[in-house]
């Protein structure tokens, strides 16, 4: 397909969805991009989305918070590598403002549904980036994953969500949410185009304090490890259809739930404050309510606090790394349960914690995640897998996702995305 084409159908699929983006680029800049292009670059023409807290030159940065935007003076590292690589950057989507949040019902900009409909979350806080690549608007997209932003949407749209070992791809340009934990995540419909995405982008930027590259020896035939059990909060359809993968041997993930816990529970949440205090205290009224009410249980925890919970966190991540002696790859549901954006309403913050169960603890004890569809429940909700190894497992990860195979007939149809110029579809 010719690029321009391409252009012309990301156009015609950009209202496709309430609440999904926050600002593009208008066709005539787009289409002045597609000349620009050369098609022999990896990701000639290929469309993509860029969550609304990573910088994108000529498009506000607003962090789904309109008094917080500014004009950023060039493109995050990671988003100019796709750049240079042929791809074009469509524009901004929404999110759970200030990242904050795993629902994709906190934003001042609109509450994106799944595409799956029948008033189910799109799942957060990377909620406009999973939508638009679920509804076909763009073919991958980058969002962030501190607590499970990058995977909770992915699973609640059918769609494959990488959160790679931190570091991995910069975090330069990203509004930070935790700062030490942040990492920029990829949606991609297919592991194919995904995989290429992060070969485009990672890899270390100077001037990065948080840049890291390592790589560790590729397992061809890992040995997969499941719970030993795991709480579905009452949702039988999510039991049944995780049930329907077995791995090689049963682990204890006690310490990976305690650990996860420590992120909104503990101190972690007042890591958010290192960067948002003076605006949280200066605008107060330009904080969602739900958003205001988390980020100030920051200041209830004192300097010893964090210590302790550090204190705790090394003794979790050395039983956690037990784990790692019998197994190389833990597969966990990506989310107990689903829920409708009225439920989320009725327990915007307790709810919020059960998306985040399974998917939490990540970045705390440094592992790398991949989420990939594991089909839909009898009554078509999509069911979702995240495979978990340690840092700098991505490689593994990937190559285990790639052999695993979903045949679930209940499954509901799914726009199919644009195609890219050159063949460069995946």
């Amino acid at each position: 397909m010719d690029v321009h084409e391409v252009v012309e159908e990301t156009l015609a699929r950009l209202s496709d969805g309430d609440g999904v983006w926050i600002s593009s680029f208008t066709a005539a800049e787009l289409h002045a991009r597609a000349d620009e292009i050369d098609p022999a670059r990896p990701l000639a023409g290929v469309p993509f989305a860029v969550k609304d807290n990573i910088d994108v030159a000529g498009l506000p940065t607003t962090a789904a918070c309109p008094d917080f935007a500014y004009r950023p003076e060039r493109n995050a590292p990671v988003v100019q590598r796709l750049l240079d690589a042929g791809a074009i950057a469509v524009g901004k989507t929404n999110l759970d403002q200030f990242a904050t949040g795993l629902t994709g019902a906190r934003s001042p900009y609109g509450s994106p549904e799944s595409v799956f409909g029948g008033g189910l979350i799109s799942g957060g806080s990377s909620s406009g980036s999973a939508v638009a690549v679920a509804n076909g608007a763009v073919r991958f997209a980058l969002g962030t994953d501190t607590a499970g932003s990058g995977r909770v949407p992915a699973a609640l749209n059918g769609i494959v969500g990488i959160k790679p070992t931190r570091g991995l791809l910069s975090t330069l340009g990203v509004v930070p949410a935790c700062r030490s934990l942040d990492c920029v995540s990829v949606f991609a419909p297919d592991l194919g185009t995904a995989d290429r995405v992060m070969r485009t982008a990672a890899g270390p930027v100077a001037g990065d304090p948080w840049s890291r590259t390592g790589r560790r020896p590729l397992i061809s035939a890992p040995r997969v490890g499941v719970p030993e059990s795991l709480d579905f909060f009452g949702d039988a359809g999510q039991e049944k259809a995780f049930a329907r993968f077995t791995g090689d041997v049963t682990v204890d993930i006690g310490p990976l739930l305690e650990a996860g816990d420590l992120l909104y529970r503990g101190p972690w949440v007042a890591e958010r404050l290192a960067d948002l205090d003076d605006f949280l205290k200066t605008h107060p009224d330009s904080v969602l309510p739900v958003t205001r009410r988390i980020l100030e249980t920051g200041y209830a925890f004192s300097a010893a606090d964090a210590f302790r919970a550090q204190h705790r966190l090394r003794e979790l991540r050395m039983a956690a790394d037990w784990i790692w002696q019998k197994t190389d790859v833990l597969v966990l549901p990506t989310i107990g349960t689903t829920y409708t954006h009225a439920e989320i309403a009725e327990d915007p913050i307790g709810r919020n914690l059960n998306l985040g169960r399974y998917t939490q603890f990540a970045n705390l004890l440094d592992m790398a995640a991949v989420t990939v569809p594991n089909g839909f429940t009898a009554d078509g909700r999509p069911a979702s897998l995240t495979l978990f190894g340690p840092a700098f497992s991505d490689e593994t990860l990937m190559l285990f996702a790639r052999s695993l195979t979903v045949n679930d007939s209940t499954a509901p149809p799914r726009t199919s995305p644009p195609a890219a110029a050159g063949g460069t579809t995946g």
